[in-house]
């Protein structure tokens, strides 16, 4: 019987033959539907007349460069994008990332790092589906337009200590570590110290105060979590 389930589409954009091919036969073996073309005028064309998931974009193009191709494509589709580039300056990824890139990634790289990055903005976007506001008893965290109220007064905080809210809040009584937490609102790249995650906790919890149904629980040598009470 033929598999019904629908396969994840990614168009992968380079002038380099050879990689495109690597790369379908890497992206087929792993499950996905993979596609390819050469420049990023082609590219834009199939992009507004099919449907895809992920797209895996180059640079270093003739006539049209990644960078160009990328903020057309920002005109019409929020699609994430994963730019590749031989060059790993972190200029080109704060342009990249500028143009509204969701991941880079520097040539030459491992196939199956861009598999694992590709999955990773996948688990991204498919959070873009979740409520953007969440309640708790008088709590209210809105991520959409970072705010926080509690007893219906705003509360004043930036917006990693929102997002670090959000994520408790929206899943209570779980216990997060503190990996789980940088991973997640810093970024798998952050190279920073695992302390941030304590010292915004402490932040928030000096913000919000005692509550007579939930609280902002440490358990320890683990992490954090909403505790119903």
């Amino acid at each position: 019987m033929e598999n019904s389930e629908k396969k994840i589409r990614i168009l992968t954009v380079d002038d380099d033959e050879n990689i495109c091919r690597l790369l379908e036969l890497y992206l087929n073996n792993n499950g996905f539907a993979a596609d390819f073309c050469n420049d990023g005028h082609t590219a834009l064309a199939q992009l507004s007349q099919n449907q895809y998931d992920v797209v895996v974009l180059d640079v270093m193009m003739p006539i049209m460069d990644g960078f160009e191709t990328l903020s057309k494509l920002r005109e019409f589709s929020d699609i994430p994008v994963i730019m590749l580039s031989a060059r790993g300056e972190a200029n080109d990824r704060i342009t990249g990332l500028d143009y509204g890139a969701d991941d880079y990634i520097t040539k030459p790289f491992e196939p199956q790092e861009l598999i694992a990055r590709i999955r990773a903005v996948l688990r991204r976007s498919k959070q873009g589906t979740e409520p953007k506001s969440v309640t708790l008893f008088n709590l209210t965290v809105n991520i959409t337009e970072f705010t926080v109220t509690l007893n219906g007064v705003k509360v004043d905080m930036p917006p990693k200590e929102i997002e670090l809210l959000y994520m408790l809040v929206k899943t209570p009584m779980h216990v997060f570590t503190r990996d789980d937490l940088l991973k997640s609102i810093w970024g798998q790249d952050y190279s920073g110290d695992s302390r941030t995650v304590d010292v915004h906790i402490k932040r928030v919890r000096e913000k919000l105060g005692d509550n007579p149904n939930w609280r902002l629980t440490t358990v320890w040598g683990v992490g954090y979590k909403i505790e119903i009470i």
